[in-house]
């Protein structure tokens, strides 16, 4: 969940208004004053942590207009999970966030490049949903090849500095203006943004640095996720090139239908049919639970309509203590087809019947006056 409840336009001093540019500036600025490898201040790290969060929340329209309208508790019904920054230095932060042509104190971002994500789908059942469960699932990924080390050269080959870029991985190009010099960085066509030249590939990768590889990823699904929900995990996608940290995989959950139950929410709801007799007299009936099957006594007079709760055998909620209800409507059956027998046993019934029969206060015209009153 959030690591932190504190107002994220207010952490990146930027009013609720402000535009993507803005909070993406706000950002830049904060996080190369905060990051570890540039400031000594004893609360930089978890300052910076909450600058990253609030970042992480704000620069994107579906967080954003989550939290705008619900705040941190929306975003933690939501399935957002911050606080799990792990950027070994300034440089990756902002190829991380902003791409490898950053400029960053006057130099690119470096020849490091960030693994590429990976994205992935899992059903699983509601009552799987309701407690927890743990999957595998299949992915195909990039990962360091063993051979070379990630490095791309044959062992025991030369590896010299790219001629085009000296070694940088970028190119810049400078344009002078009435409005000063704007300097453009971009990868270097020849070694690939790598800033070195192979005399001798791999014979594994073929100079990529990486191979594919099938694996198997464990995915921990907490109970009360709701359908459509992602969960990241971080560092499991493609390795990165020439050391750059690994992407991420986002896991999308589908919630299969439930042919008991309806959700909504944290609450579930479903039904029970009751005979017109059953419903008059009462009748004590098995229903369905999360928890298994359940004794539900119902009184006698129970009308068409009515709901039934039952508290705390919803769905649990989500990174939070408790559960929602489960709701169970009657629907009482009348019967369709009667013989001669059945209709004269309904009318002796209805010749006998009077407003108390039926539990009425007072009759149809004694309401209609007081309607309009």
């Amino acid at each position: 969940m959030a690591t932190t409840d504190r107002d994220y336009y207010e952490l990146l001093g930027v009013g609720r208004e402000a535009s993507d540019a803005e909070i993406k500036s706000a950002f830049r600025r904060l996080a190369r004053e905060l990051h570890p490898d540039v400031s000594d201040a004893p609360d930089a790290q978890e300052r910076f942590r909450e600058v990253v969060e609030a970042y992480e929340v704000l620069s994107k329209t579906e967080t954003r207009n989550l939290y705008d309208r619900y705040g941190h508790a929306g975003l933690r019904s939501g399935g957002f999970q911050g606080g799990h920054v792990d950027f070994g230095n300034l440089a990756d932060l902002f190829s991380a966030f902003f791409g490898d042509d950053v400029m960053f104190g006057g130099r690119a971002g470096g020849s490091r490049v960030r693994g590429a994500d990976l994205a992935a789908t899992v059903e699983i059942d509601l009552a799987e949903a309701a407690r927890g469960v743990t999957r595998e699932v299949p992915l195909e990924a990039a990962v360091t090849c063993t051979h070379c080390g990630g490095d791309g050269a044959e062992p025991g080959t030369e590896v010299t500095t790219c001629p085009t870029c000296n070694g940088s991985g970028r190119l810049q190009q400078v344009t002078r203006s009435v409005f000063g010099e704007f300097v453009r960085t971009q990868t270097c066509p020849t070694c690939v943004g790598s800033g070195r030249r192979i005399e001798q590939p791999c014979t594994e990768c073929r100079g990529a640095g990486r191979v594919v590889e099938e694996r198997m990823l464990e995915v921990v699904i907490p109970p009360g996720i709701h359908d459509g929900q992602r969960i990241r995990l971080s560092g499991e996608g493609h390795a990165g090139l020439v050391g750059g940290r690994a992407g991420d995989v986002y896991v999308e959950i589908r919630i299969r239908p439930d042919e008991r139950f309806v959700r909504e929410g944290d609450d579930i709801y479903a039904t029970v049919e009751l005979t017109f007799t059953q419903a008059a007299l009462g009748a004590t009936l098995t229903v369905p639970t999360l928890d298994g099957e359940e004794e539900l006594e119902l009184p006698p007079g129970t009308q068409p309509g009515e709901i039934v709760v039952l508290r705390g055998r919803g769905m649990p909620v989500l990174q939070r203590r408790g559960r929602g209800d489960q709701r169970i409507l009657v629907n009482v059956l009348v019967p369709r087809h009667l013989d001669d027998e059945q209709r004269r046993l309904l009318r002796e019934f209805e010749e006998h019947a009077d407003e108390h029969t039926y539990g009425k206060s007072e009759g149809l015209f004694d309401k209609l006056k007081s309607a309009f009153r």
